[in-house]
């Protein structure tokens, strides 16, 4: 299945199967910033954002990142992923250059299958091989509660609905 997003105004390609409302969350193993693996299974329990983008040294997914920080605190029993392709080095230095500690960094370096599970697989452009922009929020259950692929790339999710989803 493939979905189509805009990057400045031109068509790109994604591939994979967005997650939709009511669905379940497929599992996935990606890396955090001191290069364990972090499974879904592994953050039972607790409710999950995942903030997916292309890369945090881009200013609309940095600000992505600083606002679902700025959110995080007010949130019970919530982790907030932000996902990129990036590797966990850049990640946390970012992150700590932010004061950002609110917010888990994953990395696909070594799950790159996330990309195809999560319907996120930029296919064309070039940002290929990349993250779309999207938002998903998962009870503890790893039940979809909202979802939103961001029709256009440099543009910021929809914080609202995704918070509002965990109220």
């Amino acid at each position: 299945m493939s979905n189509s997003v805009t990057l400045g105004g031109n068509p790109i390609e994604v591939g994979g199967v967005f997650p939709a409302k009511g669905s379940t969350a497929p599992a996935f193993s990606l890396v955090g910033k001191d290069l364990a693996d972090v499974t879904l299974a592994s953050l039972g329990g607790q409710r999950k954002i995942l903030n997916i983008f292309p890369s945090i040294d881009t200013p609309t997914c940095a600000t992505s990142v600083r606002k679902f920080n700025q959110s995080a605190n007010e949130l019970k029993n919530t982790v907030v992923l932000c996902i990129s392709a990036d590797l966990p080095f850049a990640q946390s230095r970012f992150c700590g250059a932010e004061g950002l500690a609110n917010v888990q960094t994953l990395s696909t370096m070594r799950g790159r299958d996330f990309l195809a599970a999560y319907g996120v697989a930029i296919e064309s452009g070039p940002l290929a091989g990349l993250a779309a922009r999207a938002v998903i929020v998962l009870d503890e259950n790893n039940q979809v509660l909202h979802s939103e692929l961001v029709s256009e790339i440099k543009q910021e999710p929809d914080y609202a609905p995704a918070l509002a989803a965990l109220a």
